[in-house]
C-alpha cells in the first residue's frame, strides 16, 4: 500500500512541477523611466498553458525587477490547474552587450484530477546569460523548480480502492525539475516579442517528465 501511494505521489509530482520561469526581458531596450512591465504568454508546459505577469522595475545600481505572475492550464474548469509566483530577477553583471541575470521566486500551485487534488508550495531559481541589443536579444537559460510541500485531498473514487489513504500535507519535498533552453526576442518601441524553448529533466536525472520539453511565445509592454 505504501509503495503504491509513493509511486502515485512521484508520478503526480512530475506533472505538478513546471519549468522555472521569470519574465523574459530585453534588458538593453528597457529604459530607466519604464517602471511597469505587463506580459502575456501562451505555450506548452506539461499542457497548453497561458499566463499573465507584472513586473516593477526598481531604480537601483544593478537593474532589478520585482514580479508576480499567474499561469493556467487550458481545460473545462479555468482555475482547476494553476500556478502563481512572486519574486524577482536581477541583472547582476555585464560585459559590453553580454548580460548575466539571476531570478528567484516563491510558488503556489494547484493541480486536480479525478483521483486527487493537490496544493503545493515551492520555489524556483534560474540563470540567464545572453547577448542583448536594443532591437533584439538571444540567450541561454538554466533553472530549477522544486515542489517543497504538497497537500493531498483524495477523491471518493480513490478512497474506494484505498480506504486507508489519508488527506493532508506531505513532506519531505515531492519532486523537482531542471530545465535548460534558449530564449530570444525582437523589441520595438515599448514592445517585446519573446520566444522560449527547451527541455525538462527530473532532479534525479534518471526519469523523464511526461512531456519533456517546453515552448512559449510572449509579449511585453513597458510603461513609465
Amino acid at each position: 500500500m505504501k509503495a503504491i501511494v509513493a509511486l502515485i505521489t512521484f508520478l503526480i509530482s512530475l506533472l505538478t512541477t513546471h519549468i522555472s520561469q521569470a519574465q523574459t526581458i530585453n534588458w538593453e531596450s528597457l529604459q530607466e523611466n519604464q517602471k511597469h512591465i505587463l506580459s502575456v504568454n501562451v505555450g506548452w508546459d506539461y499542457s497548453f498553458v497561458y499566463g499573465l505577469s507584472y513586473g516593477f522595475h526598481l531604480k537601483t545600481k544593478m537593474p532589478i525587477i520585482l514580479e508576480s505572475s499567474i499561469s493556467l492550464a487550458s481545460g473545462e474548469v479555468i482555475f482547476d490547474d494553476f500556478k502563481t509566483k512572486f519574486g524577482g530577477q536581477i541583472n547582476f553583471y555585464q560585459i559590453n552587450n553580454f548580460r548575466f541575470n539571476a531570478s528567484l521566486h516563491g510558488i503556489y500551485r494547484r493541480y486536480g484530477n479525478p483521483l486527487v487534488t493537490l496544493q503545493n508550495f515551492g520555489a524556483d531559481a534560474g540563470i540567464v546569460i545572453g547577448y542583448y541589443k536594443p532591437k533584439w536579444f538571444a540567450s541561454g537559460e538554466f533553472g530549477f523548480d522544486k515542489a517543497i510541500v504538497t497537500h493531498f485531498k483524495h477523491s471518493d473514487i480513490y478512497k474506494d480502492v484505498y480506504p486507508d489513504v489519508k488527506n493532508g500535507w506531505y513532506e519531505p519535498s515531492t519532486g523537482g525539475n531542471f530545465n535548460f533552453g534558449v530564449q530570444g526576442g525582437y523589441s520595438f518601441g515599448r514592445n517585446d516579442i519573446i520566444l522560449r524553448a527547451g527541455k525538462v529533466v527530473t532532479q534525479d536525472f534518471k526519469t523523464t517528465p511526461l512531456i519533456p520539453f517546453y515552448v512559449q511565445v510572449g509579449y511585453n509592454y513597458k510603461l513609465d
